[in-house]
């Protein structure tokens, strides 16, 4: 193939360019482009080529546009008939339009300024073709570079780096890296990057490598406590230092160590607390420490070493003030200690470190008074439990029932008295609590179990007073003051043999009652036995030939207590013959001779006994008397109507037709001729008389003349008077008041109907069996 052209001018102009870009100027395309001319043919022989084109270099951020960056052209055919054209990237391809080239002289332009940072080189392919279009070479590439300039400054990965670094650490400690990156070519200097510290007395503690830029301590003088945060100001720069720079900002941290004790701020600290309280805070120790707050290089660990035997305090750390906090954990008593003085220890929680000073353990006192209350007194002996003997008389001492106050631990200036109302037979003193009996004691049988249980208050002379109550348990001792007495004392024994089985009783309680000893009276002379089955009962045997009659035996009954009771008592035993069912045939003798053998006891407990059945007789009669006087009130009625409309009942006819038969009027005219009249069976009744009123009782005698008829009326109105019931007949009778109130009801029309609904005709069945038909009527 033969070549098309020779492109050593345009070869000789492009290396003129790139001379004049590394120089900083820009190369002239304004000299003609040379290509080689053919030699004679008889001279030399044509050789096949292919384009030639070496990279076209050219600057980013060339201004001046359009830019002549190399001329093409092919000797294929003469000019003018040659079209040429070039496609890739910058072309035809995104980023386009920045690169055009002239079709018919072949001469490529750059149209835009160039950024390395974004494309670095272009590759385009050139063609040479006819002018119908048909490709009169193959088509060659042409790659453009665009040369690097230092546009961009170095930039950290971070605007603030963070280190940490422990107080005293050693020279040549990494504490952090700082990184920067350059977006300039880094084949050149434009990105040759260099770190250092800038500001003042930094590079003392600290250095930086400049080529890495790690940052290192310089010295063993970093101290937490006199400097905890320190800021350094970084700068890269490129080309090598030279160039375009950018600063940022390191913080680093200095950590702490314990190197610093806790120490208290004073050596003596003083409190108070109150007594009888416990789980409260009295009081708090203040310290100091350098370390960093929070840790546990700072936080502080309390202890207390002495003045506390019986654990009452305790002590722990504030995590927000390290304070030490000391609270009760058991009550303090203001009476036993006023006064306490502890010593206490403090330290940090975690240990001091190597390079801290050794110093012995801080120490201070805490001076704590005990503040006084009022505290309640009490009951030593609580329940107070005292004696008694049942009837023991008045002013004898029970028990001696005494409190204590703990403020004063003084009984003499308490007041007792009883919580609640006490017995009638004690009392208590109020300055001694000195119980004892008022009155006499009663029997032991009144208390349950014989026990008497009360409480008693013991109150101080405080503001405001505070009391005690206490409990005391009187037992009443049982006393052997009531000697055994014997029942039956009188019984009846069969002569034709057998025993009498007598028993005894005691008002006394065990162990003062049985078992009973039974005895005969020492001048007692008789042959009878004695037998105990038990220890309350006797058997009483008689001799063989016993008589019949009263036997009267002494006896006498003891009972078991210390001392013993004795009781003497007589025995009436009646013997007698009895019968195949022995009952004994001489009942009424017998009995007759007991009464005459009673003794004095026996006769007073007869005649109480029958003038109490006479009593009762008497209260039953006055009973039955006021029940019919209830009955006559509910016969005549209280009727709340108008008397004026009342029918009253005089009762003044007596006993009506039949009246006439009651008595022989003749014998008031004649007596003498008459004698006393013989009974004719039942005496005449009035019909309106109540069965269950007493028949009235005849005059005793007749009167037999004229001058006796005065007293023959006489009796007749003493009978009348005798009589509570029913007057006599034919004699003066007894009118009812006018006024009083009827059993009927009232006649007025207004208020008959209303009557009429509410009356109770029950009462008419007492009236007798005539009205008892009209009680069933209008009861119903």
């Amino acid at each position: 193939m033969v070549p098309l052209f020779w492109l050593r001018t345009c070869l000789l102009a492009t290396l003129a360019a790139q001379d004049a870009c590394c120089a900083g100027g820009e190369a002239s395309h304004s000299r003609p482009v040379w290509h080689l001319q053919p030699r004679a043919k008889t001279a030399m022989r044509r050789v096949k080529r292919a384009w030639v084109i070496p990279p076209i270099s050219v600057p980013e951020n060339h201004r001046r546009v359009p830019h002549l960056l190399v001329q093409i052209k092919s000797d294929k055919q003469q000019p003018g008939v040659v079209v040429y054209s070039i496609k890739g990237p910058g072309v035809d391809e995104d980023p386009k339009d920045i690169f055009s080239i002239d079709n018919r002289s072949g001469k490529v332009y750059l149209n835009t300024m160039l950024d390395r940072e974004k494309h670095d080189r272009f590759r385009l392919k050139a063609f040479a073709l006819d002018l119908g279009g048909v490709p009169l070479e193959d088509p060659t590439d042409l790659e453009i570079v665009v040369l690097d300039q230092n546009d961009n400054r170095p930039l950290f990965q971070q605007d603030v780096f963070t280190g940490h670094v422990v107080e005293g650490a050693e020279p040549g400690t990494l504490v952090l890296k700082a990184e920067a990156t350059d977006a300039d070519d880094p084949e050149t200097d434009n990105a040759a990057l260099r770190y250092s510290i800038v500001g003042p007395g930094a590079g003392e503690l600290f250095t930086i490598n400049e080529l890495s830029g790690e940052i290192q301590t310089a010295q063993v003088r970093l101290d937490r406590e006199v400097t905890g945060i320190y800021n350094l100001t970084l700068q890269v720069a490129d080309m090598s230092g030279e160039g375009l720079t950018t600063t940022a900002t390191a913080v680093i941290y200095v950590e702490d160590i314990n190197d610093n004790p806790s120490e208290f701020t004073t050596d003596e600290f003083h409190m108070e607390a109150p007594e009888n309280r416990q789980d409260m805070e009295v009081g708090r120790v203040m310290v100091q420490d350098k370390d960093q707050p929070g840790s546990p290089n700072w936080l502080a660990k309390f202890t207390i070493l002495e003045g506390d035997p019986r654990g009452a305090f305790a002590i722990h750390t504030d995590p927000l003030t390290n304070e030490g906090v000391i609270s009760l954990v058991k009550a303090l008593d203001y009476e036993e200690q006023s006064r306490h003085e502890l010593l206490i220890s403090v330290q940090n929680q975690s240990p001091l470190d190597s390079s801290a000073p050794r110093v012995a353990h801080a120490l201070a006192k805490v001076q704590l008074r005990v503040k006084d209350a009022n505290e309640p007194p009490f009951f030593q002996d609580n329940p107070c439990r005292g004696s008694v003997n049942e009837g023991a008389p008045a002013g004898t001492e029970i028990a001696l029932f005494r409190a204590r106050d703990p403020d004063t631990q003084k009984a003499q200036e308490l007041k007792y008295l009883p919580a609640s109302d006490l017995a009638d037979w004690l009392r208590v003193g109020p300055e001694s609590g000195l119980v004892e009996a008022h009155q006499k004691v009663p029997p032991r049988a009144t208390f349950p179990g014989g026990w008497y249980i009360t409480q008693i208050l013991a109150v101080d002379n405080g503001t405001p007073p505070l009391t005690a109550t206490g409990t005391l348990s009187i037992e009443v001792l049982e006393v052997n003051d009531h000697a055994p007495f014997l029942f039956p004392t009188t019984a009846e024994l069969c002569r034709e043999g057998g025993g009498l089985v007598l028993s005894a009783a005691d008002e006394d309680l065990a162990p003062h009652a049985a078992p009973f000893h039974f005895h005969f009276g020492p001048s007692s002379v008789h042959n009878w036995t004695l037998s105990h089955p038990n220890d309350t009962h006797v058997l009483l045997w008689p001799p063989v030939d016993v008589a019949k009659g009263l036997h009267v035996l002494p006896l006498l009954i003891s009972d078991s207590g210390i001392p013993p009771r004795v009781r003497t008592q007589l025995l009436n035993v009646s013997v007698c013959a009895c019968d195949q069912w022995g009952t004994c045939g001489a009942h009424a003798a017998a009995t007759a001779a007991v009464v005459a053998g009673l003794s004095l006891g026996a006769l007073m407990t007869i005649l109480c006994s029958a003038t109490l059945l006479l009593l009762l007789v008497l209260l039953v009669a006055g009973l039955e008397r006021s029940r019919r006087q209830a009955l006559r009130k509910g016969l005549l009625g209280d009727s709340q109507d108008d008397l004026r409309n009342n029918v009253l009942n005089y009762d003044e006819q007596g006993g009506g037709e039949e009246d006439q038969d009651a008595y022989d009027l003749s014998q008031l005219r004649d007596p003498d001729l008459f004698g006393p009249p013989a009974p004719r069976g039942k005496p005449l009744r009035r019909r309106d008389t109540p069965y269950s009123y007493a028949l009235p009782q005849h005059p005793q005698r007749v009167a037999t003349c004229p001058a006796d008829i005065e007293d023959f009326i006489n009796e007749g109105l003493q009978a009348a008077d005798s009589d509570p019931g029913v007057p006599p007949y034919d004699t003066a009778l007894i009118y009812d008041y006018e006024g009083d109130r009827s059993v009927s009801g009232s006649l007025s029309s207004i208020l008959s109907s209303l009557a009429d609904e509410d009356q109770d005709y029950d009462y008419l069945s007492d009236w007798g069996p005539r009205f008892r038909r009209l009680a069933e009527l209008y009861g119903q």
